[in-house]
């Protein structure tokens, strides 16, 4: 007997992801009783109604996706594994799947070379509206895609891994079972950049997969053809390194990139919690390798771009320089994508926005759960609906990554000249379609001044008829030598600060601004402890690295688990041009 919810409405309530509301999930209870009517046993489940195809677009090139009949952009990050100890479990789970959420990414793909989640981890999919992408356990790294000179085997020998064919399809099996029901799930995937051996994925696509599974796409692997083919000829993914922002906007990459990523350090409170204290020093300083310790934890180098933004004076500057870039980095990384949705792009997977160590390179939030910048680059560019402007060429646009059509908008640009004080200098009514990007006017012509050049911030804001603002962006554009010179000179700010408790679990904090003074620049909101000035983690902030305009207020919601309590708690910031704080809760 199974006792289902009553979906014989017109229209029953669909799982939703892609930033649509939140996706709606049923209770089913499975029950089974034997000849007598007595209870054998009884499994209950959440489970959701949705249809999720797939179409190849011509144009693009590549494999486009729909959700209940609707095409969706995909902006996904690539999971290695929760924990590298495998010590998995249901908060864990959650707290990274609600980072995932709150950088406005609609996918995750897990990796090949790790393993397949816990059922929580699909739990915490479904709940937050998140599409999986689930590779098998094979890896280009070990199954011989490449020349190895450290490995003992041949490619022809690694190509044949595993060693028990039989043993790897059984536990293909196993995992099927277990993950099918989650209506997260969206595709398999064979292994990452290579298939398994022949016998393996002839069985996989011919019989096991649609035997116990037909209702997923299959990918042979990650970057197979048939996810993407680019105009030089096949697919592939990369680069992994730092990148002027321009390039993201500029050089086209593979249609559909399973794998395309950058830096992502933290900042100095989250260097310390791994890092010795003898190592604790700027990595490459003075133009030497970075020690060991940060070759060990993967350390990419940010090159020139931290320079940019004058010459460190300690790894604490640095780091808290590293986190402008960070979010420059990962904003343009999907503005540059969503710029191109639908022309050049169907979707596009970093790498990596998870660590199950204490890695350096990748890293939206630490091992530790301390979100650094990367996260809140991501979050705004990512946003549904979102306003943006290329450092390119400063073509302003609007991307709709949402079903709905908006009516009655208002595009306006503001300049912000080295006074730190804001000005308008365009302003457009607009209507904005679904699943579209929209470009209106460069933002650089408009902000020059005869003999100048351009204003070094912009800010674009998405109002509606209530002059309520939908999307707001703010970008520093370096000068003419590529230094952010007037970064360098911004006058110190004054910013009042004020916490109190909304309700159990939340804290409402106000930042403002005196109209007669500058704008205070790039603001970390923490919770600490008042004790020891330590964060306290896990926290969600709804917003977080956030500049204030003269005369203006902004709100950050922080969201904290019931075993916290505000006692031992207050509530820190720390800026580009202002004094650091620590208030009270109220």
């Amino acid at each position: 007997e199974i006792s289902l919810p009553d979906l014989q409405l017109p229209r029953p309530r669909l799982w939703w992801p892609n930033g649509c509301g939140e996706p709606y999930l049923y209770d089913v209870t499975f029950s089974f009783t034997n000849a007598k009517g007595e209870s054998c046993d009884m499994e209950k489940l959440k489970a959701g109604v949705r249809e999720i195809q797939t179409a190849w677009n011509d144009h693009t090139r590549s494999m486009q996706v729909l959700v209940n009949g609707q095409k969706i952009f995909i902006k996904g990050g690539n999971w290695i594994v929760s924990d590298a100890m495998l010590r998995l479990s249901a908060e864990r789970y959650d707290a990274e799947i609600r980072f995932h959420r709150d950088m406005n990414l609609n996918l995750i793909r897990i990796w090949g070379g790790a393993l397949s989640e816990r059922p929580e981890f699909y739990d915490a999919c479904d709940r937050y509206g998140i599409l999986v992408f689930q590779d098998f356990w094979m890896s280009g790294d070990c199954n011989g895609r490449w020349v190895d000179p450290r490995k003992k085997d041949d490619q022809w020998t690694r190509r044949k891994y595993p060693d028990d064919h039989r043993l790897f399809l059984a536990s293909v099996a196993d995992q099927v079972k277990m993950m099918r029901n989650h209506p997260s799930l969206a595709f398999y995937c064979g292994g990452n950049e290579i298939p398994p051996p022949e016998d393996i994925l002839t069985e996989m696509q011919q019989s096991l997969l649609p035997k116990l599974d037909g209702t997923r796409y299959f990918f042979t692997y990650s970057n197979t053809d048939s996810m993407s083919y680019n105009s030089i000829g096949g697919n592939g993914d990369g680069p992994y390194s730092i990148q002027s922002p321009d390039f993201f906007w500029e050089q086209r990459s593979f249609p559909f990139n399973s794998e395309i990523g950058s830096v992502g350090m933290g900042d100095i409170e989250s260097l310390q919690r791994f890092i010795p204290e003898g190592n604790l020093v700027i990595p490459g300083q003075g133009g030497t390798k970075p020690d060991s310790v940060w070759r060990y934890h993967k350390y990419i180098g940010y090159n020139r771009y931290i320079e940019a933004y004058g010459t460190p004076t300690s790894l604490k500057d640095f780091a808290d320089k590293a986190q402008l870039v960070n979010y420059d980095q990962y904003r343009a990384l999907i503005e540059g994508h969503s710029a191109h949705m639908w022309d050049w792009y169907t979707g596009v997977i970093i790498w990596k926005t998870q660590n199950p160590w204490t890695a350096l390179r990748g890293q939206m939030y630490d091992y530790y759960l301390d979100p650094n910048a990367c996260l809140y680059g991501l979050h705004h560019g990512a946003e549904p609906l979102h306003v943006m402007c290329s450092p390119a060429d400063g073509m302003a646009m609007v991307v709709n990554n949402t079903f709905n059509a908006y009516h009655d908008l208002m595009l306006r640009v503001k300049t912000i000249d080295a006074d730190g004080k804001p000005r308008v200098v365009n302003q457009v009514l607009t209507e904005v379609s679904p699943t579209s990007v929209q470009k209106y006017f460069a933002v650089k012509s408009k902000s020059n001044r005869p003999g100048r050049e351009p204003a070094p911030f912009v800010l674009l804001q998405l109002v509606n008829s209530k002059e309520q603002v939908l999307s707001e962006n703010l970008y520093w554009w370096p000068d003419s030598l590529g230094n952010y010179s007037a970064l360098q000179k911004l006058p110190r700010a004054t910013i009042k600060l004020k916490a109190i408790k909304a309700k159990d679990g939340k804290i409402e904090v106000t930042l403002s601004v005196p109209e007669d003074g500058p704008m205070a620049f790039f603001n970390r909101v923490s919770l600490v402890d008042k004790s020891t000035g330590k964060r306290i983690l896990p926290v969600f902030y709804s917003d977080n690295y956030i500049s204030v305009m003269p005369g203006e207020e902004k709100k950050v919601e922080i969201e904290y688990g019931a075993e916290i309590s505000l006692k031992q708690a207050e509530v820190s910031l720390r800026g580009w041009n202002v004094e650091e704080q620590e208030i009270s809760i109220e």
